[in-house]
């Protein structure tokens, strides 16, 4: 791959990532990143698997932005990039076991266990307030 795509890649993908990062997402962008967080995981974390694709832009990270800002929200913030940190994300993706790789797509653990996830699919054609209802639930069953 020639340097001059990497770096448009990373120019063009710069303001998805502080979409999150500005949100109080802590990105974890290697595989020894993610294993070090979630050998330390405490409390309860949402997970954001971003991605370059229109359902992440117009609906996921708007949602994931909104639905953290409720009361009861998470105690921690993650994300890994599909698509740009293959390998931190194919890492984060082996905590969710029996869970298909999909991108976007959001979990919420508590400790290191998974007790909540949004596929793709239950994103695309999906209003953001719907999802960001859909977490908002899950934080009030999971986060207090």
């Amino acid at each position: 791959m020639s340097m001059a795509y990497e770096e448009y890649m990373r120019q063009l993908v710069q303001p998805m990532r502080d979409e999150l990062t500005t949100a109080g997402f802590q990105e974890l962008r290697t595989p020894e990143e993610v294993d070090e967080y979630m050998e330390k995981a405490k409390g309860t974390t949402l997970i954001m698997i971003n991605s370059v694709c229109g359902c992440a832009a117009g609906l996921a990270r708007p949602a994931v932005r909104q639905a953290v800002a409720h009361d009861v929200h998470p105690d921690h913030l993650v994300t890994v990039f599909a698509g740009q940190d293959k390998a931190a994300t194919s890492v984060m993706r082996s905590y969710f076991i029996d869970v298909e790789p999909s991108s976007p797509s959001i979990a919420l653990i508590k400790g290191k266990e998974l007790v909540h996830f949004i596929p793709r699919e239950e994103i695309e054609d999906h209003e953001p307030e719907d999802i960001r209802q859909n977490l908002v639930n899950a934080f009030e069953t999971f986060c207090k």
